[in-house]
C-alpha cells in the first residue's frame, strides 16, 4: 500500500484536493475530522484543552467552540504550541490506526493522510510521498477574508502564523498549484493520482 501525505496552508484548497483524490479511489484519513472527534466532551483531549484554556473556549452547550479556540491560539504562538502539544500526539496516533486498518482491509489501496500540520508535526516522515497544495498569496488572502469573514489584516495574521510556503516546498515530492477553477484543479489531481497508481504498480 502506498501512503501519501497531503498538506497545504490555509485556504489553498487542500480539502478540495482530498475530495478529488477520494473520488478517484483513494482512501482518505482526515486529521481535521479526527481533531473534531478528539475535542468532543468525554474525550481525554477535551478535558486537557479545557483545563489549559479555561471555560472561555466553551459554547453555551458546554462544547468547545472551535472558532473561539482558533482565535485564541492564532493570536499567541505559545498558546498555539500548547494546543498542538495536546492534540498532535493523539491525532497522529488515530491517523496511523486508520492507515493500518486500511492496509489490512485494502492492501492495494492508496491511503492519503490529509493534515494541515503534517510537516510541522514531523508526521511527514512516516509517509511514502508528500503532496503540497499551494496558491498565490493574494488569492489566499481573498479566500480567507471571504470564508472566515476576516479583515485583510486578520487574514494576513492567520497566514503569517503558518510555516512559510517556501519552507514547505522543500519537503514536498509533488506540488499542486491551485490558482484556477475547480475543473483545472480536478485535472491536475486526476493526472497526479494516475501517476501514483502507475508507480505503485511498477
Amino acid at each position: 500500500m502506498l501512503t501519501i501525505g497531503l498538506t497545504g496552508g490555509i485556504a489553498t484548497g487542500k480539502n478540495a484536493v482530498a475530495q478529488i483524490l477520494e473520488d478517484q479511489g483513494a482512501e482518505i484519513v482526515d486529521a481535521d475530522k479526527i481533531a473534531r472527534k478528539l475535542l468532543e466532551p468525554g474525550q481525554v483531549t477535551f478535558d486537557k484543552v479545557v483545563d489549559t484554556f479555561g471555560c472561555d473556549v466553551l459554547d453555551l452547550e458546554g462544547s468547545i467552540d472551535r472558532k473561539i479556540l482558533a482565535d485564541t491560539v492564532f493570536k499567541d504562538k505559545s498558546k498555539r504550541e500548547e494546543l498542538n502539544s495536546i492534540l498532535h500526539p493523539a491525532i497522529i496516533d488515530e491517523e496511523w490506526k486508520k492507515v493500518m486498518a486500511i492496509k489490512r482491509s485494502k492492501p492495494d489501496a492508496i491511503a492519503v493522510v490529509n493534515a494541515a500540520l503534517l510537516i510541522e508535526s514531523g508526521n511527514y516522515k512516516e509517509v511514502d510521498k508528500l503532496i503540497l497544495v499551494v496558491a498565490d498569496k493574494e488569492l489566499v488572502i481573498d479566500r480567507v477574508m471571504k470564508r472566515d469573514g476576516l479583515s485583510r489584516e486578520g487574514a494576513q495574521s492567520r497566514i503569517a502564523s503558518q510555516m512559510p510556503e517556501d519552507e514547505k516546498r522543500t519537503f514536498a515530492d509533488y506540488i499542486i498549484e491551485n490558482n484556477g477553477n475547480l475543473e483545472e484543479l480536478r485535472g491536475k489531481v486526476t493526472r497526479l493520482f494516475k501517476s501514483l497508481k502507475s508507480a505503485e504498480n511498477d
